[in-house]
């Protein structure tokens, strides 16, 4: 305890990194506010319905990411998403299309027009998915006049609100600590927490269980979190001999470094996709009545059923190797090392170098992925033990994903703060060692 007080203490000292953190904050709290301010000429008081509907399924989702903003008919109701799907087509871009790979290579303006060409795809997500929210509510909220100029004006408003948080993001991630737009997501996500924690202490002392109940489950909560860190943290380190290099009276190389491989290096990526796959049965479910849905459709609108969560991590192990295959290129990796005179101690530059490094990916992703699915059918596992519905959604997917990685990422930045002002860091027993917001950071 006296090391962390003193921790805090060097933390306040370092003007730049209290600075830092106060801008953050702040920008955080503005963000927070906002997802309170209703969409002009809705009533709060008649938002009960929409609230019932953001409960869970693909709706709750949404609400999650948007801190709650959906269900509360905010001006920040579309949330960051749209970005984030912006910024994931683009990079996908940049591998499958020629134009995108060349501005990927041309540095700084390159990356300017890259950004340019998210933002403008962002406003046009925005603009498609506005009039279905606004439709939505119609539905949801009684006595709700949908005249022309509300559907304009509000319209306008939450395009502006989406385009104004992902602003927020910019200047914390330019400004502030951290990167802004996966802070916004995770404070978003744990806005959440509280609600749903007390909630399900409620119903445990209500006596679903006692007080001996919702400890066990604090308990296996804090379980999945410490192997959330460790997968996100889990590198496999390849060792790396550089060449010796006599330039005048100095010696450059001859040292021996790692080449470090994550066991987890799609992120939550995977479990995005396949999210969006499985829920077109439960959109195509929505359009029918309980009692007429197929076999098919009805089996796989359950969270909660065998074949729903089976196929669900089928999907997710799939798309781990295919993630990872198109963001990790051992060729490129090879000729990097090539280039810089490094090689792999009893391997062949070149080619056999290419071949090894792929082999070792392979293997790490394998594991690497059936966590990741057993991470992603967590919640639905805690929900058939009783756990509540909002609460359950705390034990794994990607809110958990992204809340070990943006706080892990986070306090890197925080311990790289204090290091260089030979100050001790965060952790007592080390460093915390490469990014770890996975690919959503690297998305966005």
């Amino acid at each position: 305890m006296k090391k962390f007080i003193e921790t805090i203490r060097n933390i306040y000292k370092i003007q730049e990194l209290r600075s830092r953190i106060l801008f953050t904050l702040g920008l955080i709290l503005v963000y927070r506010l906002g997802s309170f301010v209703v969409l002009p000429g809705v009533d709060p008081n008649s938002l009960g319905q929409l609230a019932s509907q953001t409960s869970s399924g693909l709706m709750g989702l949404i609400n999650m990411f948007s801190g709650g903003a959906f269900a509360n008919a905010s001006v920040f109701a579309l949330g960051i998403m749209p970005y984030i799907s912006a910024s994931i087509v683009v990079q996908l871009f940049g591998i499958a299309i020629p134009y995108f790979q060349r501005l990927q290579k041309e540095g700084e303006s390159g990356r300017k027009k890259i950004t340019q060409i998210t933002r403008l795809l962002t406003v046009a997500i925005c603009a498609a998915q506005a009039p279905g929210y606004l439709t939505n509510l119609g539905t949801q909220v009684p006595g709700l006049t949908m005249t022309g100029m509300f559907w304009v004006s509000s319209i306008i408003i939450l395009i502006a609100g989406t385009m104004f948080v992902m602003w927020l993001g910019e200047r914390i991630t330019d400004k502030g600590l951290g990167n802004g737009i996966s802070l916004i997501i995770m404070i978003g996500i744990i806005a959440r927490f509280p609600e749903a924690l007390f909630q399900e202490f409620g119903v445990r002392m209500e006596g679903a269980g006692g007080l001996i109940v919702f400890l066990l489950e604090m308990l296996v909560l804090l379980v999945i979190i410490t192997l959330s860190i460790l997968l996100v943290q889990g590198t496999r380190r390849i060792p790396v001999q550089y060449a010796k290099r006599i330039v005048g009276n100095k010696q450059y190389g001859g040292v021996r470094q790692y080449l470090p491989l994550k066991v987890n290096a799609a992120g939550v990526m995977p479990i995005i996709f396949a999210q969006a796959l499985m829920f077109i049965p439960i959109t195509l479910a929505g359009f029918t009545s309980q009692d007429s849905m197929s076999g098919f459709v009805a089996a796989f609108a359950d969270f909660t059923g065998f074949w729903y969560n089976l196929v669900y991590a089928i999907l997710i192990i799939l798309f781990t190797y295919f993630y990872t295959a198109i963001t990790m290129n051992p060729q490129q990796i090879a000729e990097e090392l090539k280039r810089n005179g490094g090689f792999i101690p009893g391997i062949k530059p070149g080619k056999k170098t290419a071949e090894f490094i792929d082999n070792v990916i392979s293997r790490i992703t394998l594991p690497g992925s059936i966590f990741i699915a057993i991470v992603a059918i967590l919640p639905a596992l805690a929900t058939l033990t009783g756990v509540s519905n909002q609460f359950a959604q705390f034990y794994g997917g990607t809110s958990l994903l992204i809340m070990v990685g943006v706080i892990l990422d986070t306090l890197q930045q925080i311990e790289s703060h204090l290091l260089n002002r030979h100050y001790d860091g965060l952790m007592k027993t080390g460093r915390i060692k490469g990014r770890s917001s996975g690919m959503m950071s690297n998305a966005i």
